[in-house]
């Protein structure tokens, strides 16, 4: 029964990042998919870059959030 139940809800395929900018050492949190171009709060360095798809991550991944 509980294998049915996966095939009707599906699980997402984007995630949320948990990441740290090489330029300052800031960590924060963005959308795998993000669909605009992503900057770092405190030095403004791009973190993303957009793809149409899945973002292209420019800087280092530190942990997949689910």
């Amino acid at each position: 029964m509980s294998r049915e139940i996966r095939k009707l809800i599906p699980n997402p395929k984007s995630r949320f990042l948990g990441v740290k900018c090489l330029n300052c050492g800031n960590e924060q949190i963005i959308f795998g998919c993000a669909s605009t171009k992503v900057v770092c709060r405190v030095c403004g360095k791009p973190l993303t870059q957009s793809t149409g798809g899945k973002a292209n991550i420019l800087t280092k991944i530190l942990e997949v959030l689910t």
